[in-house]
């Protein structure tokens, strides 16, 4: 040792040590403390001993989170709610496609360093371009929202013509009014039960329900993109804030894996890819993890239930005594879990959705058709009821939807799209006596001659795939799909209310009514509307538009109360007897399409997005960026 005890009688300093014995242990303690933190940083694996020795940095708000969602060791346990600066202007304030790159890119959102611009470079710090590190492999991941938005062919908003030319005009006053219908939907929700899942407008307070596991809020994520569309500032606003601030993903309950899929996983998405802001795309991603556990079975096939606290999943009792997955659950996933891949890295999501395409392909489909209940335990039809109303519905809507969103590259989609389309035509597809198209419901061979007011998406769906399908059946689907949406109309225009029953049917002479009183409710469903937008977008025949007011009147007629809006339980009756529940999907679809309905083709034009089935909008695939369009975003 260098030091070494002195003799008594020899002056020493206050630490029993001579000066040149101080120089030397003081250099050999530096040297020793120098050595131990080069290793604490230098050495692999030595996170651990950075969070007990060093205090922690200051990061940029949610960034915590940023480092969970991508896998990082840190604060797994607990939730940091993110709050981050904003990364674009709020709605109508802006235009980010100015700094649009021109050069081909060959990757869909393609995961790109910063440009290096001042724009590019603000946005990058709080709109999706922090690096991250993906679950799989070392590769810094990041998002560059500015990137995909010059991808667009066409500004979010659309292109407008100067209103103040024409401040009369019938359709900008159709517009307005669905906005105020938006505004006094959300007023009464926030007045009244802010936070909680849906409003109960008649006893003026809020209901939560027991489809979502124990998360709240339903009404504000499926309202979000809504808001921002009809640029209701304000309101996007302090529906932007209450996510920051109060929705917490810490919840133990049980969850239905499709409505918080469509509802909140697709409400988010939809919200980052029109703003940019960050808390969106790192909420819907760790919420997205959490829904992983539903896949946990010998096929791969997710049951429809999930428990967030226990991770263990179970069916519906009511399938088929708990024994069957629902092709409408699981056959809507798809367009979801890709973007959740796409902003995350992680290919989790986008091999669960895969593996479910892969097992229908390879199963017997009886007579071409998807049977509604599936063995997520054998893989095998449990029973062959086959319907393009509930339990079918948006599984057919995803096939067409990954197609167009894939920007026409998913081949194996288109394929079974069609496929399942002809097998529907031949063998669910009839006509009244009295003229009207309609498709019925089939158990094992034998016709249920009914149509679900679910199924009324289908015109608008079948108008969707038309353009791509083979070049002599263009025509006749184009007529199919108005023919169904006519259908969908009379249920609507055969009612004292002038709105659509749950369920109706074409026997004993009667047609496209109700037969019973436990099918003639209305809930404020969207579907008939849906196809109107459609139909109209696709040939601007005025009808649509005439039909769509007639819905909007209707509403304003029998659903409006003094606290919001209500669905009511008998359409047959002139005087309406109110359920005394907001739908959340009322926000989110019905009043959206009737917007879409009375606005430009370029609003949220099809060339760039497709709508998930509760009406979220998700990017087309573009690769080539030389095709965007400017103006306001």
């Amino acid at each position: 040792m260098l030091v070494r005890k002195v003799p008594v009688f020899v002056p020493a300093s206050p630490w029993g040590l001579r000066l040149p014995q101080k120089f030397l242990f003081l250099l050999f303690l530096s040297g020793l403390v120098t050595l131990c933190f080069g290793a604490l940083f230098l050495l692999p694996n030595s996170s651990r001993l950075k969070r007990l020795f060093l205090a922690h940095r200051t990061q940029q708000p949610g960034l915590e989170v940023v480092a969970e969602v991508a896998g990082h060791p840190l604060a797994r346990e607990q939730e940091s709610p993110p709050n981050p600066a904003p990364a674009v202007p709020a709605p109508g304030e802006g235009d980010a496609s100015s700094q649009a790159s021109t050069r081909r890119r060959k990757v869909w959102l393609r995961r790109t360093h910063p440009t290096g611009t001042r724009e590019m470079a603000t946005v990058a710090r709080s709109s999706g371009s922090t690096a991250l590190r993906p679950q799989e492999g070392g590769i810094p991941f990041s998002f560059d929202f500015n990137a995909f938005r010059s991808r667009l062919r066409h500004p979010v908003l659309g292109t407008r013509a100067d209103e103040s030319k024409e401040p009369q005009s019938l359709v900008r006053a159709q517009r307005e009014k669905i906005k105020e219908m938006m505004q006094f939907a959300w007023q009464s929700y926030k007045l009244y039960a802010m936070g909680k899942n849906e409003l109960r407008p008649l006893t003026k307070d809020g209901y939560e329900g027991n489809m979502f596991g124990g998360l709240s809020g339903a009404t504000i994520i499926d309202s979000l993109d809504t808001l921002y569309l009809m640029e209701l500032q304000e309101e996007f606003q302090e529906a932007k804030a209450w996510v920051e601030e109060n929705f917490h993903l810490n919840v133990s309950g049980e969850a239905s894996l499709f409505e918080v899929n469509i509802r909140y996983i697709g409400g988010l998405l939809s919200a980052f890819y029109l703003t940019g802001e960050e808390v969106f795309r790192i909420k819907a991603i760790k919420l997205g993890e959490k829904l992983l556990p539903a896949f946990n079975t010998p096929t791969g096939i997710p049951k429809g239930v999930v428990n967030f606290k226990s991770g263990s999943n179970r069916s519906w009792g009511w399938a088929m005594a708990g024994s069957s997955s629902i092709l409408a659950e699981f056959g809507s996933l798809h367009l979801e879990f890709l973007h959740l891949t796409e902003l995350s890295g992680n290919q989790v999501f986008a091999e669960k959705v895969r593996n479910i395409r892969k097992v229908l392909r390879k199963i017997n489909k009886p007579f071409g058709l998807y049977p509604n209940f599936l063995s997520p335990v054998s893989g095998n039809w449990m029973q062959h009821h086959v319907s393009v109303g509930g339990l079918g519905d948006s599984f057919y809507e995803y096939l067409i939807k990954s197609w167009l969103m894939s920007a026409k590259t998913d081949v194996e989609a288109k394929d079974m799209y069609y496929e399942a389309l002809e097998a529907i035509e031949t063998y669910l597809l009839n006509v009244s006596p009295g003229g009207l198209t309609y498709i019925a419901e089939w158990r094992g061979g034998i016709l249920d001659h009914k149509m679900g007011h679910l199924a009324c998406f289908s015109g608008g769906m079948i108008a969707l795939g038309a353009e791509d399908a083979k070049e002599e059946k263009r025509a006749h689907y184009r007529e199919l799909a108005a023919q169904i949406t006519k259908t969908c109309h009379e249920s609507y225009a055969r009612s004292d209310t002038k709105l659509g029953p749950e369920a109706f049917w074409f026997n004993s002479g009667r047609e496209a009514v109700a037969t019973q009183l436990s099918e003639s409710y209305y809930i404020l469903r969207p579907e008939v509307v849906e196809s109107y937008m459609y139909l109209w977008r696709q040939t601007h025949d005025p009808i649509y538009r005439e039909w769509g007011w007639e819905v909007v009147m209707a509403l304003e007629k029998y659903c409006r109360t003094e606290a919001g809006f209500s669905g009511i339980q008998d359409v047959y009756s002139s005087i309406p007897n109110h359920d005394n529940k907001q739908q959340t999907f009322f926000l989110a679809e019905t009043l959206k399409y009737l917007y879409l309905l009375f606005s430009e083709d370029d609003m949220l034009s099809l060339e760039d997005w497709v709508f998930n089935t509760e009406a979220h909008p998700l990017p087309v695939n573009h690769s080539d960026s030389s095709s965007r369009a400017g103006g306001r975003l």
